[in-house]
């Protein structure tokens, strides 16, 4: 029988204690639990700690089923039901978990509630996309939400939207969430690698919690649940057998965390791992993060530099790395499709490739990347443009290719790297064996590392498996880019080791440009 516990209600207290969000939450909706059991709505310890530390504006990186969907669906369905002209929407990945969130999770709740209340706010408007009650307040579900003003917004799973369709993610940022820029929004997710706005917004609300700033209504408050504190997530550590290795990263943990993992809970970990994600710790990090920091841990899974990545910091060569004026600076570019342009500047020090700092624009002039040189006060040496450098397109007054328009700026020594007539087999390969010399600025090249850790293949849907070509995400400018001091390695040692009439410029004007 549902609702016996309110049985000893007298109908005045029950009146008094409905006008309580807080109470209506705990006491009023029945769901689907794990096992398909129909039970009462009982709040966990990481939702509890949600519903006490609301925002206007909430961010929830979290390890899988720790029941966030399933309380913001419900804030929601309360809000419209208890409050006139309230609009939420629910935004999934794809339509068929918008159809299941519908049906499973706002339908479900609705149609158990008490007669008399379904009585009282009825369904005007009943379809998979849109419940629209008798009060004037609406739900929809649906993969994206604009042209109206939302009260409450819960974006669900962003981390694999920005991961697996870049172009909805945006519209999500451009669209949805300025719909609700008065109301209430939630962003929940696993993560999937340090890509695209997911990632950015983690990261700027780890940094306002870790600093205690004072979060104004536009700033996100961090709400990150592991899967550690989750009573479930434990296993008889009789059938699992732990290696040193484990033990040694439970430890490491346990001190990060500061507290214990118990046997029952190591247990679990591995045998997850082992069974459920073939053993691969990626996985791991990605749906059952232990911190914040391991959830973002880039996978490596079709990065077409994650060995020479990894080698790169085992070597310590992405630090720290001073501009030293007493050799000149190239730089590398990438003429992208729709302006979109990635340079990278450089210095040949020894038998070492120093990368002291990276730059992108789109939709830009060169004047405006021009100005951007100057800014830096550099003594430039030689500007490496791709193939495509030397291609005419229209200009303001006539058809000028990219190097005719940055000599017109005054841009001098600019070199054209010759095309690659294999991209993959030869091109990337390049860069793989010329990356052992690379030393990155940590600093300055943040921006380009995270591109390069996720320069990946693209994925074919329909094979299961990773194609032969990039995936274009917005990642390959900065790797195309670097691929230039690959291709042109040569050139660039030549005149780094034997000089040339411009190893040291003789100019005042720092950014390469003539007197």
């Amino acid at each position: 029988m549902l609702y016996k516990h309110l049985a000893g209600l007298t109908e005045e207290e029950l009146k008094e204690k409905l006008k309580d969000p807080h109470w209506r939450i705990r006491n009023l909706y029945y769901i689907l639990d794990k096992d398909k059991n129909t039970v009462l709505f009982v709040p966990n310890e990481v939702q509890e700690r949600l519903l006490q530390n609301l925002w206007y504006r909430n961010i929830v990186p979290k390890a899988r089923q720790r029941g966030f969907s399933t309380l913001i669906q419900l804030m929601i369905l309360d809000a419209c039901l208890w409050n006139e002209n309230q609009t939420g929407a629910i935004i999934a990945q794809d339509q068929d978990t918008a159809t299941k969130i519908m049906r499973d999770k706002i339908e479900f709740a609705y149609d158990r509630l008490p007669p008399p209340i379904r009585q009282t706010i009825p369904i005007k408007t009943d379809n998979v996309k849109e419940k629209v009650f008798a009060n004037g307040s609406s739900i929809s579900v649906s993969t994206s939400a604009r042209g109206t003003t939302l009260n409450w917004l819960h974006v669900s799973e962003f981390g694999i939207i920005c991961y697996q369709s870049p172009l909805k993610a945006d519209e999500i940022v451009t669209g949805a969430l300025p719909a609700a820029e008065q109301g209430i929004i939630f962003i929940e997710s696993t993560a999937k690698g340090r890509d695209g706005a997911y990632y950015k917004m983690v990261t700027e609300a780890k940094n306002n919690a870790d600093s205690r700033k004072k979060l104004s209504k536009k700033e996100y408050r961090l709400h990150f649940a592991s899967w550690w504190d989750a009573e479930e997530y434990e296993e008889d550590p009789e059938s699992t057998v732990i290696g040193k290795k484990d033990h040694d990263y439970f430890d490491r943990m346990e001190r990060e965390i500061g507290r214990p993992l118990s046997a029952r809970k190591r247990a679990w970990y591995v045998a997850t791992r082992r069974n459920t994600f073939a053993d691969e710790d990626e996985k791991m990090w990605s749906e059952y993060p232990t911190t914040l920091e391991e959830a973002f841990k880039v996978s490596t899974e079709g990065v077409y530099l994650a060995k020479q990545l990894e080698r790169c910091r085992l070597d310590g060569r992405i630090c720290r790395v001073p501009y030293q004026p007493s050799y000149p600076v190239n730089t590398f570019w990438d003429l992208g499709v729709n302006d979109d342009i990635a340079i990278w500047f450089h210095q040949a020090v020894g038998a070492a490739d120093h990368f002291i700092d990276y730059f992108e624009c789109s939709g830009e002039p060169y004047s405006f990347i021009v100005r951007e040189f100057d800014k830096r006060g550099y003594v430039f040496g030689h500007h490496y443009l791709p193939h495509d450098g030397n291609q005419r397109r229209p200009g303001a007054v006539m058809i000028q290719t990219p190097k005719d328009m940055l000599e017109g700026l005054h841009l001098k020594n600019i070199e054209i790297v010759d095309r690659t007539p294999d991209l993959v087999n030869v091109g990337i390969q390049q860069l793989r064996d010329d990356f052992s010399t690379y030393y990155f600025d940590e600093v300055k090249c943040a921006a380009g590392i995270i591109h390069l850790e996720n320069y990946r293949k693209a994925w074919n849907e329909n094979m299961g498996v990773w194609s032969d070509s990039p995936k274009n995400n917005g990642h390959q400018h900065a790797a195309d880019a670097l691929r230039q001091k690959a291709q042109a390695r040569d050139v660039v040692r030549r005149y780094a080791v034997h000089g040339g009439s411009n190893t040291r410029p003789r100019r005042t004007n720092k950014s390469g440009m003539a007197a």
